[in-house]
């Protein structure tokens, strides 16, 4: 009989141990994971970049024989009926002499059905790089001849733009001066014509005790009425911040949060429940692991999600929320292939942003 007790309250046990484990599964934020393609015409890729039209979603990067590679190209894909097009090269560094230059971090946004803006890069080096941008109205198909920007001006240097109320596209973006002891600076281009005219904004510099803090590579996150943040990468060993009160036409000067950075892009959007969301590496050196974080306020950060964590780069994510209220993520793995994430915002499983330091 005590045999037969101790049975059955281990097979209780067992069936509860299961269920709690279907329930978990079940209740998981992770909805989709695969890579974009798996094999392509280029050994690397890197700064991957995302938006969804009409017809499904488009992805684009840069690659190449290396980074800063004359061979560098920026490539896409579209997904069509939950298939990623084979990659194909939509713009290239050729000069009008011959010569063949690298081309940088893309950045795809629609700013209105049936219009894709692609901006990206191209040049020696991102201290020597210029702004261009392609136009495309069959959501990515075709694309228009390069377009260089306005002298001063490189669009969105590795994040995506927003529009604002007024119908402003606000583009966030940095520079990386030459030289010793070459400082990084966010600033921010408005275009109140589709990126036919520009206009340019600077927050104020700011130091970490005695060093000035450089940052580049901002993503603009929304909240209540004309106030938006911006946040990024630093060399400083923390993600930045920088606030405006007036739609953006100023900022604050740059500060830093208590998240850390190591060196790394990140990006951020702002859900449609009005919650900021933050992929980044938390952690002070190397590319991993790879993260999401939530906030309310966007100054207290909770833990979400561990997107990657074994050894090697997980890095330059981008981020979209999709009209399904999905959330897209696509990022470099290990500089091989481009990988994107489909997560449920409604199922995080928030938690203390401590565990993450543990």
């Amino acid at each position: 009989m005590r045999q037969s007790l101790i049975l059955l309250v281990g097979l209780a046990v067992a069936q509860f141990s299961l269920a709690e484990e279907k329930q978990s599964a079940s209740v998981t934020p992770l909805i989709h994971s695969e890579f974009i393609y798996e094999t392509a015409p280029f050994p690397e890729c890197h700064a991957s970049t995302l938006a969804e039209t009409k017809s499904g979603l488009v992805c684009a990067w840069f690659g190449g024989e290396r980074e800063q590679h004359p061979s560098v190209g920026i490539w896409l894909s579209r997904q069509t009926d939950g298939k990623w097009s084979v990659p194909v090269e939509v713009a290239d560094g050729e000069q009008a002499e011959g010569k063949r230059l690298p081309c940088w971090n893309p950045v795809l946004f629609q700013p209105q059905p049936g219009l894709v803006l692609l901006f990206y890069k191209v040049g020696p080096s991102p201290q020597t790089w210029w702004g261009e941008l392609k136009r495309s109205t069959d959501d990515g198909r075709t694309w228009s001849a390069a377009e260089k920007l306005p002298e001063g001006i490189l669009g969105p240097i590795k994040n995506k733009p927003v529009r604002l109320a007024n119908g402003d596209i606000l583009c966030p973006t940095s520079t990386e001066t030459p030289g010793k002891g070459s400082a990084w600076r966010v600033h921010f281009e408005r275009t109140a014509d589709l990126g036919r005219t520009w206009e340019k904004v600077t927050p104020t510099a700011a130091v970490d005790g005695e060093k000035p803090i450089d940052a580049i590579q901002p993503s603009i996150l929304f909240h209540s009425h004309d106030q938006l943040q911006a946040v990024g990468r630093t060399r400083s060993g923390k993600v930045f911040e920088t606030w405006t009160k007036d739609g953006g036409k100023s900022w604050s000067a740059v500060g830093l949060t208590s998240l850390p950075n190591p060196n790394s892009g990140t990006d951020a959007v702002t859900l449609k429940d009005g919650r900021q969301l933050l992929v980044y590496n938390h952690t002070a050196r190397g590319r991993s692991p790879l993260n999401v974080a939530v906030s309310d306020d966007g100054k207290t950060w909770q833990a979400a999600v561990v997107l990657e964590k074994e050894p090697g780069e997980y890095s330059y994510p981008a981020v979209i929320q999709t009209a399904d209220e999905r959330v897209h993520i696509t990022y470099t793995w290990k500089r091989q292939k481009v990988k994107h994430v489909v997560l449920d915002p409604a199922k995080f499983a928030l938690q203390p942003i401590d565990v993450w330091n543990k």
